[in-house]
C-alpha cells in the first residue's frame, strides 16, 4: 500500500501504539509523583474516604495497562523487526548502538513494568479498600510507603529509559561508559523535578 513494505506498516502501527500507550504510562506515573503525592497529604480521613476510591482505581488502570500495553508492543517490535521481517536474531540487535540503547531502556522499563504489577499495584488494591471502609490496620503505613518508595524509584529510572528508547534511533554511541553518564544526568533531572514539585503552589 502506498508503495510501502508490508512490514513497514506492521512496525510503523506498533511503533505508534507503543509511543501511545507508553505516553499514557509515563504520564500517570508523573501524575502520581509530581502532582497526587502532594495533594493527597492536604486530605483529612473523612475526605479520602470519599475521593481515594474515586480516584485512585481509574487512575491505576490507565497507569498499569500503560505499563503492560508498553510492555508488549515494545517486545512485539523487537520480535517482528530480528525474527520475522529478518532473521538476524540476537546477533542483528546487539551489532549496533541501536541494540545497545533499546536494551539499556528496555531494561529499566521491565524493571519498571514489573514495580507497577507486582508491587505497586497489589499495594494500592489493599490500600484503596481499606481507605474505602474506613479502615487502618497496622500493615497500612508500611504498605503504603513501601508502594510511594517504588513508585518514586520509577520515576528516576523514567528519565534514563526515555533516553535509551530515543537514542536508539538518534543517537549513533554505543559507548558503555555513556549509560553511566545518561543514569547520572536522568536522575540528578528527576531530583531536580521532584523538589520542585513539592514548592509549585495552587495558583491561577
Amino acid at each position: 500500500m502506498f508503495g510501502i513494505d508490508n512490514n513497514l506498516w506492521v512496525t510503523f502501527l506498533a511503533r505508534w501504539i507503543h509511543f501511545m500507550v507508553g505516553i499514557t504510562w509515563i504520564g500517570m506515573l508523573y501524575f502520581f509523583n509530581l502532582v497526587n503525592v502532594h495533594f493527597a497529604k492536604l486530605l483529612d480521613a473523612e475526605t479520602k474516604k470519599k475521593v481515594v476510591p474515586e480516584l485512585m482505581p481509574r487512575a491505576l488502570f490507565w497507569f498499569r495497562w500503560g505499563a503492560m500495553l508498553t510492555l508488549l508492543s515494545g517486545l512485539f517490535i523487537l520480535y517482528w523487526n530480528y525474527w520475522v521481517a529478518s532473521s538476524g536474531g540476537f546477533s542483528a540487535l546487539f551489532a549496533g548502538s541501536y541494540g545497545f540503547w533499546i536494551t539499556f531502556g528496555g531494561v529499566l522499563g521491565i524493571i519498571m513494568w514489573f514495580n507497577v504489577w507486582f508491587i505497586i499495584w497489589p499495594a494500592q488494591k489493599k490500600i484503596i479498600r481499606w481507605v474505602k471502609n474506613g479502615e487502618a490496620p497496622a500493615e497500612m503505613a508500611g504498605l503504603a510507603k513501601r508502594a510511594a518508595h517504588v513508585s518514586k524509584v520509577n520515576t528516576y529510572l523514567s528519565v534514563p529509559m526515555l533516553f535509551g528508547m530515543g537514542a536508539a534511533s538518534h543517537f549513533p554511541v554505543d559507548k558503555h561508559w555513556m549509560a553511566v553518564v545518561v543514569l547520572a544526568v536522568g536522575f540528578l533531572i528527576v531530583y531536580v523535578t521532584l523538589k520542585a514539585s513539592a514548592k509549585v503552589l495552587p495558583k491561577l
